[in-house]
């Protein structure tokens, strides 16, 4: 199924429906005319944004869907046309064996939370380069950031009142694991509750390494911020949309590199 978007001058019945559609919402489009002109634009606008949708003022298939005008089960969907090989050439670095046995828990949990459109199947993907370029859910390494000198593992987290930590051995228990380097108790029971595991990732952090539980914890995190992502993405803003996700630009060489290689090597839905 082709779903065309609706934009700025474009015209005809479809458009008409468009009108209709946001009217009835309570978003005045002015004539119902069929022609997509600057009234209608910001109706269309201000309904996304009500809507909590990327107000990007392109009636795209999300949209499509809140107006009614489309079946959500005709939301296209990348996920079954993204290949092994097509991520091993946004992971130049990377061997093939780990990228064919995680990628399918990671686009299985991608699309279960929604997040099965291109722009954001490349941002979790950038985003596991960056943090985990192995394609395998890692343990974060110690470094000056987080251990002292002379001082037990992960010791500078132990306090880290911004985390949740209570002191010892919260730093160590629960620095950073999975795809996406979760870390700290108050962010490993958040997300823990998110994906249906109770206290579960706080009771056995180790489980944060799991491959299957690790990609529910990337998606959850990235619909955490989805908005804030989807907004960046729009304005190809990499910068941001990795700061969403890291507080920072660590690994943003590694996150760009893999989104620009993704966008040639991936299909559009």
């Amino acid at each position: 199924m082709v779903i065309e978007l609706m934009k700025e001058g474009d015209a005809g019945p479809e458009i008409k429906k468009l009108q209709q559609k946001l009217k009835k919402a309570g978003f005045n489009p002015g004539a119902l005319d069929g022609e997509f002109g600057p009234a209608t634009e910001a109706a269309l606008l201000a309904f996304q944004r009500s809507s909590g949708l990327l107000a990007d003022g392109i009636a795209g298939p999300r949209t499509l869907v809140s107006l009614d005008l489309l079946a959500a089960k005709d939301l296209p969907s990348i996920v079954d046309k993204v290949t092994p090989l097509m991520v091993s050439r946004m992971f130049p670095f990377t061997q093939t064996d780990p990228i064919k046995k995680n990628l399918p828990a990671v686009l299985g949990a991608l699309k279960e939370a929604d997040l099965d459109d291109k722009s954001m199947v490349l941002m979790a993907l950038a985003t596991i380069r960056a943090e985990s370029e192995g394609f395998v859910p890692i343990q974060e390494f110690k470094s000056r950031f987080n251990t002292s000198p002379g001082g037990h593992p992960y010791d500078l987290y132990d306090n880290r009142s911004d985390l949740g930590n209570r002191g010892r051995p919260d730093g160590e228990s629960f620095c950073g694991r999975g795809f996406i380097q979760l870390t700290g108790r108050s962010n490993y029971e958040r997300i823990g509750k998110k994906i249906g595991l109770g206290n579960g990732l706080v009771d056995d952090p180790g489980k944060a390494n799991d491959p299957a539980i690790a990609s529910k914890i990337l998606a959850a995190f990235l619909k955490a911020k989805e908005m804030d992502i989807r907004e960046d993405l729009l304005e190809d803003n990499l910068r941001a949309a990795r700061r969403a996700v890291n507080g920072g630009s660590h690994g943003l060489d590694r996150f760009t590199d893999a989104y620009r290689r993704g966008q040639a090597a991936i299909p559009d839905a």
